[in-house]
């Protein structure tokens, strides 16, 4: 009840979840979480080998509920932990995922809310950044300009959770059936830098809406249309990227034959038409996970996991937390 609630304060221009519900959540879900995914496995604690858990990177608070279940069930139950690194997890989903598995060494661009990025994957442990952002993340931008839009995050009856991502996507896709309204165009920056910059665009989208609001509350196809033109922009930033980096491994003599694509903005359904397009006619092969596997899951931590737990490679009992790692330091940094 508290989480819709809060859902629904974020959905009404707020951004945060108020201290008494976080740290009901905390203490709640929990048990709660650990229940119900023994319950959809079909298994019992006794039959659990091992524990993972999100070390790093992220928000403290919430990678420290986290870690702190973890540790308390792998030390009662006397089981090995493992502490993951998140941008690892989401690159390799799709070796679990994909019927044929990426091989190294690929592309992976790391699209969420926290994060944009493209990295060379040359193992399983090895990662070389190649590209970041240098203001805010492809993520961030959805969430905030679907807010300036005045889009909600649930549907009508407040009951189904939307996201604010995924309620710009879903307005933008009824842009192709209105003639009336005419289409902004948004800027892509940095042309030729390897380098994301998605507060440009922000400020670009937000400059337009506030002439705009001038007049009145913006219609429908007012917000189609502009959602739609952010798309298309947002978009457009990540092929070129790609293009550069691409070119990039090719002038190192580094064979790139797949490009992975992952985290929660991968599972925008527009994003990865343009982009399965533009690589197709690179001759190259793209991997998503399945769009319930794009946004941060248990099962990317897990199989990310596996590696170090079948070599006996686990952290003891009083593991940190790293809130800021960056992946190339992954390698030896257990």
């Amino acid at each position: 009840m508290w989480l819709c609630a809060s859902i629904r304060s974020m959905s009404s221009g707020g951004a945060f979840i108020p201290p008494r519900q976080f740290f009901t959540i905390k203490t709640i879900w929990p048990p709660l979480a650990v229940k119900d995914a023994l319950k959809e496995a079909k298994v019992t604690m006794t039959s659990i080998d091992g524990v993972a858990f999100t070390r790093g990177p992220g928000m403290p608070g919430c990678l420290g509920v986290g870690m702190n279940a973890a540790k308390t069930l792998a030390s009662s139950l006397n089981k090995p932990l493992v502490g993951v690194h998140h941008m690892q997890a989401h690159a390799l989903t799709p070796m679990l995922t994909s019927s044929q598995a990426p091989e190294f060494p690929f592309l992976a661009l790391m699209i969420s809310g926290g994060h944009t990025m493209i990295l060379l994957a040359s193992s399983e442990t090895s990662f070389e950044l190649l590209a970041n952002t240098a203001d805010v993340s492809i993520g961030n931008a959805f969430d905030k300009v679907s807010r300036e839009l005045g889009l909600p995050w649930t549907d009508a009856a407040h009951r189904n959770v939307v996201g604010a991502g995924p309620m710009l996507e879903k307005v933008a896709e009824e842009h192709a059936s209105i003639s009336s309204c005419d289409t902004p165009a948004f800027p892509v920056p940095m042309r030729g830098r390897l380098a994301f910059s998605y507060g440009g665009l922000m400020s670009s989208v937000q400059r337009h809406v506030a002439n705009l609001k001038g007049n009145g509350p913006l219609r429908r196809d007012t917000q189609s249309s502009i959602a739609y033109s952010f798309q298309v922009a947002a978009i457009d930033q990540l092929r070129e990227k790609l293009s550069l980096a691409l070119d990039l491994c090719r002038r190192r003599s580094t064979t790139i034959t797949t490009v992975v694509i992952s985290g929660g903005v991968a599972s925008n359904k527009y994003l990865r038409s343009r982009l399965e397009n533009f690589l197709g006619h690179r001759q190259l092969a793209v991997h998503y996970p399945p769009p319930s596997l794009c946004t941060d899951n248990a099962a990317m931590i897990g199989w990310a996991s596996m590696q170090r737990f079948l070599l006996g490679d686990c952290d003891p009992y009083t593991i940190r937390l790293k809130p800021a790692w960056p992946i190339t330091e992954l390698q030896g940094s257990h």
